[in-house]
């Protein structure tokens, strides 16, 4: 059955499959400005009813960081910035009748909640972020915790504090690796993973896990296929992250690629068994797979919406694809594909914005090209470690310590303007400032 329009006004409707941080800072904007202004239906779909910053996901993992603070509910946005939201997983695509099909959701107990749904668009924007890639290895399915969504970070936090509740109760010795957590994949996600892991660990046992001796009782160990921790990064500010892991006496297993995972542990192509009984697969990313050539739409072998420097698909010109699921040409003069990282979705949402608009008025659209700012790497409370690159500095500079912290921490603050303005994320960081000290550092459940 097809969603009605309801709205006698503006007939053009935008569709945004996704609300990650591009797909939320597009809906947003585009409903103060032609949503508010009756002058186009903007609708954003997601298949959850809540947005969290993806890069902070780790720090629910790892219990430094409260959900149910930080998310925000999509549809309050909506009603604030003059868009719809619509819960629903896309699951298939009509070019011709220009349509999206929604699959059914159902709630806690499994009863149907919403039954599957037809949605027409004029302009359809995919910004379906990124899913966990397991490269086929076996295992992983079953044994592996990924960090794509909120729901697998409470999940693997729930479970780090219930292995720490049954050993500080267990009678007999620790099984081996019954306290040991292995990471597979050093990049940004796994590094920052573990030291925040490493913090949450002491914490858990100054509030009453007595019992648990962090240093000899936990290890941590993260695997990585690759010579050094952040491959993709700077070789520099790879050593040093690479220095500060070893400082927490965290195991960096590098040049180890992982073949199986099961019950007792990771295997690696060496022969190695690393005893862990939680284990996180943070090792590479993909688009989802309905993707894969949906309705005949050129897509690579990451499932990745392959588009033009106008972020159109190659196929379809009412068809624009953003952020991990587009596969996006950096830009003249360069070679290669936009890496799939947060300053990207944002400088492509700002970019769609215009994009939109001028579609609307029948005017050319602007090309897209990359630019690289910098990469930050966050060390929980030991560290922050980065390099400043482009407009910032004219060059690649390279920031360790606080500078780096309170610039890794204005990029959430960047993103939560975009959301709400200036006058809310000042008001709400100065709460949680005083909040903050009449509550535990870790979330202890």
């Amino acid at each position: 059955m097809a969603l009605k329009n309801r709205n006698t006004g503006p007939s053009h409707h935008i569709v945004i499959v996704g609300g990650g941080a591009g797909g939320l800072e597009l809906a947003t904007r585009l409903g103060d400005t032609l949503g508010k202004h009756n002058k186009a239906i903007v609708t954003l779909v997601d298949k959850s009813p809540t947005h969290l910053w993806k890069p902070l996901l780790h720090e629910v993992a790892a219990g430094s960081m409260d959900l149910d603070e930080h998310e925000l509910e999509y549809m309050a946005q909506a009603r604030w910035h003059h868009f719809r939201f619509r819960l629903g997983a896309m699951e298939g695509l009509n070019r011709a009748m220009r349509e999206i099909y929604l699959a059914p959701s159902y709630d806690d107990d499994g009863e149907l909640l919403i039954p599957r749904r037809t949605m027409r668009y004029d302009t359809l924007v995919m910004a379906l972020g990124s899913v966990s890639n397991d490269f086929g290895v076996p295992g992983v399915a079953e044994h592996c915790i990924s960090l794509d969504t909120q729901a697998e970070a409470a999940t693997f936090h729930r479970r780090l504090i219930n292995a720490c509740i049954r050993a500080q109760v267990q009678e007999t010795n620790l099984r081996q690796g019954q306290l040991n957590v292995a990471i597979i994949g050093a990049g940004a996600t796994g590094v920052e993973l573990a030291a925040e892991l490493h913090n949450t660990t002491r914490e858990l046992a100054a509030y009453g896990l007595d019992r648990i001796e962090p240093d000899r009782d936990v290890k941590l160990s993260i695997i990585e296929a690759a010579p050094r921790v952040l491959p993709a990064l700077p070789e520099g500010l790879s050593l040093e992250v690479q220095r500060q892991l070893t400082k927490l006496n965290i195991s960096l297993e590098l040049g180890e690629r992982v073949t199986k995972v099961d019950d007792k542990g990771v295997y690696t192509q060496s022969g190695r068994l690393v005893p862990a009984e939680l284990v996180v697969w943070a090792a590479g990313i993909k688009a989802p797979d309905f993707l894969k050539n949906i309705d005949g739409l050129e897509t690579n072998n990451a499932n990745q919406l392959v588009v033009r420097s106008t972020l159109q698909t190659t196929r379809d010109d009412n068809i624009f694809a953003m952020g991990d699921c587009a596969a996006c040409p950096l830009g003249e003069g360069q070679t290669g594909l936009v890496p799939p990282r947060a300053q990207a979705a944002h400088q492509q949402a700002s970019m769609l914005i215009k994009s939109i608009n001028n579609r609307m008025k029948g005017k050319a659209l602007p090309e897209y090209k990359y630019r690289d700012f910098g990469s930050l790497v966050n060390l929980g409370k030991y560290t922050t470690v980065g390099n400043l690159m482009g407009g910032i500095t004219g060059g690649s500079l390279f920031i360790q310590g606080t500078f780096a912290g309170i610039m890794y921490r204005s990029l959430y603050k960047m993103h939560l303007y975009a959301l709400h303005g200036l006058s809310k994320v000042v008001l709400d960081t100065i709460a949680r400032m005083i909040t903050r000290r009449t509550e535990p550092h870790v979330k202890l459940h």
